[in-house]
């Protein structure tokens, strides 16, 4: 496992600053439903890294780099709302459907980079995306991604550049434990739906249906498939 300690590949391109501030405010705007991002935001948590291009792999070791060193930290010292957004320059004019296929083919390499480097998938969930059971692993911790674009059909996952939000999924066991999901997950949906007109038909509780459904925020049918699959050994 890698440790809590310096990324290796620790530089940050110049619109780092920038573009760190702009997620910063859009989730401290008032209408902004995730309250767990908004508590992330309070403490801190919110991490934020700067990328080229969605379209690319110019940056995804770094990334990689940058999520191992995220999940060895909260293993160190497991906290509440913590979440890493990678905020990519560009490209701007997607598609939800053009984001979504974007969004997986930066997981798939991502995932891939995790195998190479011999990390080992969280046993708490499962690799297959068809299971209702499933997460993203990246360092051994399972991952919940939450994406957002320009010309995403719900108001909540919109933004200005393509993002890929991170969210450690023992951080929603935690809540459960502690009697708070239940709670936080009506409040969120009354405040998406609140800025939307309706609740999102593909928020789903981890275990009735696959979390994969709602990574892009593209609303998909049933016979929707995702194309990830996972690379190491089961």
């Amino acid at each position: 496992m890698i440790a809590a300690t310096k990324p290796m590949f620790d530089w940050m391109p110049s619109n780092q600053d920038e573009l760190a501030a702009q997620l910063h405010q859009r989730v401290a705007e008032a209408s902004f439903p995730c309250v767990g991002a908004k508590a992330a935001l309070a403490k801190g948590t919110l991490e934020v890294l700067a990328a080229r291009d969605l379209t690319s792999a110019w940056d995804d070791l770094r990334i990689h780099d940058r999520l191992l060193h995220f999940a060895a930290a909260y293993r160190a010292k497991p906290e509440l709302y913590r979440s890493l957004a990678v905020v990519f320059d560009t490209p701007l004019a997607l598609s939800e459907a053009e984001f979504e296929r974007l969004l997986w083919t930066r997981v798939q390499s991502l995932s891939d980079k995790d195998v190479w480097r011999g990390q080992h998938y969280d046993d708490s969930v499962s690799a297959d995306p068809d299971d209702p059971h499933f997460s993203l692993s990246f360092g051994g911790e399972a991952f919940f991604v939450v994406g957002l674009h320009p010309n995403a059909s719900r108001p909540a996952r919109r933004f200005p550049n393509p993002v890929m939000v991170f969210n450690l999924h023992d951080q929603f066991e935690i809540l459960r434990a502690q009697g708070k999901y239940e709670r936080m997950r009506e409040k969120i949906m009354v405040r998406d739906e609140a800025i939307a007109g309706s609740r999102n038909p593909m928020l789903q509780r981890h275990g009735e249906a696959s979390e994969a459904r709602q990574y892009s925020g593209r609303a998909v049918d049933a016979d929707w498939r995702c194309p990830f699959h996972y690379k190491g050994a089961e």
